[in-house]
């Protein structure tokens, strides 16, 4: 989290950071689990794309230290470094690789999860087409992991980018589960085209057993899947084509609650207070850099 006039500003930052959370996220994932109820009977959990750990905070505390601590498994994966939380396995890894789904069946004693996670997204572009694209190519990914270690019946959770064809990606994942809900919770900036997809009830395909290659792309792994074609914009012009399918849409939060689009006024001596952040960089991009100036390479 920055320390922008704006974030000083946003109540939701500066909650982050009075209880403890490592970013402001933490409050999208409790407002989702608010609306949806998503820790229920929760026992093995895997966070995608987790650094710096906020969402993995969440299901420390609210699944960890809730339950009966030993039959309670939680993983969070990422490539980037994250430093440890309570009752968290960090595994430093890809995602896609074959060893990373391993490693998680491992931790978890061959059991399948309850519940999978992502709030991964790539660095926007601010071109929207471009941007809605990449997100999508990461939620396929995190989705190949997801087929392969959670239980049938079992729920995933994904950040999206809402535009002119996520209706393409709600009908692949409706394939995979009975209900597909595009939510909103009222932390995230009602000014950006963030969401999350909140996929409840995976039903495994018939004859199609999912197996992670780090040789294949997302496409290749989904074929025998029949979730629906993957080249649906370029057969538009096709007499039948495949039929497109409109998520729910919920709000969630609380109305009365803070609103992530205004700035409030800090009272008296707060009003130039700055907090620091919670969590430091594990690897921060600058000491590369730095590095690399002394070495004469820039």
């Amino acid at each position: 989290m920055g320390k922008s006039s704006k974030d000083k500003r946003d109540l939701y930052y500066r909650k982050a950071k009075e209880d403890g959370w490592r970013a402001r996220s933490a409050f999208k994932l409790l407002q989702l689990d608010e609306e949806f109820d998503l820790f229920k009977d929760v026992k093995r959990a895997v966070d995608l794309c987790a650094a710096p750990g906020s969402w993995s905070q969440v299901l420390s505390r609210e699944i960890y230290q809730k339950r009966h601590k030993e039959e309670v498994k939680l993983v969070a994966v990422d490539l980037q470094p994250m430093s440890p939380i309570e009752g968290i396995t960090t595994i430093q890894a890809d995602i896609t690789h074959p060893k990373t789904l391993q490693k998680i069946l491992e931790i978890f004693g061959g059991e399948p999860a309850d519940f999978v996670c992502s709030d991964g997204a790539p660095d926007v572009t601010g071109l929207h087409d471009l941007d809605e694209y990449i997100q999508s190519q990461l939620i396929l990914a995190a989705l190949q992991l997801t087929t392969c270690v959670l239980k049938p019946g079992g729920t995933f959770v994904a950040k999206i980018f809402r535009g002119r064809d996520i209706d393409l990606l709600y009908s692949q994942l409706s394939y995979l589960f009975e209900k597909v809900i595009c939510a909103k919770p009222r932390a995230s900036r009602g000014t950006s085209l963030e969401a999350f997809i909140v996929c409840i009830g995976y039903k495994p395909r018939e004859d199609w057993v999912p197996s992670l290659d780090s040789n294949k792309s997302t496409e290749e792994f989904f074929e025998g899947a029949n979730i629906g074609r993957s080249g649906n914009l370029e057969r538009l012009d096709m007499p039948d084509p495949e039929e497109r399918l409109i998520a729910n849409f919920i709000a969630c939060g609380d109305l009365n609650s803070v609103d992530s689009d205004a700035t409030y006024t800090l009272a008296g001596s707060d009003k130039k207070a700055s907090l620091d952040p919670i969590q430091m960089p594990t690897a921060p991009p600058y000491k590369k850099a730095l590095e690399m100036k002394r070495q004469g390479k820039i």
